[in-house]
């Protein structure tokens, strides 16, 4: 690990001013940080402590009927707090499906959307091919062990892949990501808050110099009754996943009137299959319109020398999220 500095922001104004020096960045619950940092991926100058910046961990009703969540709000929180429970349960869903207890009561939801992607050779410098950590030197995953690497939306330079389960479950529920710099403040939606790899692998996000996440507002929806997040990995607990898909349903009876899904753990950013609403709309909550839409979300999919089995695991996983979704009663009988 690196010689760096520590500051402790008293303010929002204080924490814009001190990451405006060179080699600065933001630090909170520093779950994931504080790893990159040990293994000498990220070497930071100077952390800039933002815990004590006051309004920025209260979870918040919205007139509209939505909720804001503050940047700073524990995973833990998140997931057990009432209005998220009732009104997103597919939130809660993904953030209990993350991580261990131990790390869900200090990661914040800023943090999580700010998590890098996953590569066995991203997270060890002694592989100096890797275009994330030293731009122009290549890609070692690409003829390496792939195995949890992406089959979407990949690039000749990068194919690792996004770890949050949070983010997926927020795609579903359209959040808005609420942003603070010197500069302003600004609103950036959820599925456009992530990149793709394309030729700048080094970027995660569409995140400028400086900015801060301020909170996450969710808008009103309809789907709290009909809703799951399916999490595939290789074991039961604290195990990122293989695939994991959000997926939300509206029903007029066993009819489907509007549907949203989304998946991980297959893609640099959570994957949004924009046209499930399209494609399930006014067709039977049956598993063969499940398998259809599975089949469209898939195509185009390049997997790798050992990860070719994603595909066929997510396609499986959206038909299992999806009928577990369009239960009656909220019951997951696939899982039972």
């Amino acid at each position: 690990m690196n010689n760096f500095s520590y500051s402790r922001a008293a303010d929002m104004d204080g924490a814009l001013r001190l990451v405006a020096q060179p080699g600065a960045q933001y630090i909170a619950g520093g779950t994931n940080l504080v790893d990159l940092m040990q293994q000498g991926v990220a070497r930071p100058d100077r952390l800039v402590d933002i815990t004590q910046v006051a309004g920025l961990a209260q979870i918040q009703p919205l007139p509209s009927g939505g909720v804001r969540i503050g940047a700073l709000a524990a995973n833990s929180d998140m997931a057990q707090h009432p209005l998220i429970r009732e009104r997103y349960p597919l939130l809660s869903e993904a953030l209990l499906a993350g991580a261990s207890p131990q790390l869900r009561n200090l990661a914040t939801a800023g943090g999580n959307l700010m998590q890098r992607t996953r590569c066995y050779y991203f997270y060890d410098p002694g592989f100096e091919r890797c275009n994330k950590r030293n731009p122009g030197s290549g890609c070692d995953a690409l003829h390496g062990f792939n195995r949890i690497h992406a089959v979407l939306g990949a690039s000749d330079q990068c194919v690792a892949t996004n770890p949050s389960d949070m983010s997926v479950a927020l795609v579903v529920l359209d959040a808005v990501v609420e942003l603070r710099s010197s500069r302003g403040s600004r609103r950036l939606p959820i599925a456009e808050f992530h990149r793709l790899p394309g030729d700048t692998p080094w970027r995660d996000t569409n995140l400028g110099p400086g900015e801060l996440i301020t909170a996450i507002e969710l808008p009103p929806n309809r789907f709290a009754g009909h809703s799951h997040y399916l999490k595939v990995r290789d074991r039961q607990s604290y195990a990122f996943a293989l695939v994991s898909v959000a997926a939300a349903v509206e029903l007029d009876g066993g009819t489907i009137r509007d549907a949203r899904l989304a998946l991980g753990g297959v893609a640099h950013k959570p994957w949004h299959v924009a046209d499930a609403g399209r494609l399930l709309a006014g067709r039977p909550a049956a598993r063969e319109s499940f398998a259809a839409v599975a089949d469209t979300a898939l195509h185009g999919a390049m997997p790798l020398q050992f990860n070719g089995f994603k595909v066929e695991l997510a396609k499986r996983a959206i038909v299992r999220a999806l009928t577990s979704a369009a239960q009656p009663d909220g019951t997951h009988p696939a899982e039972a």
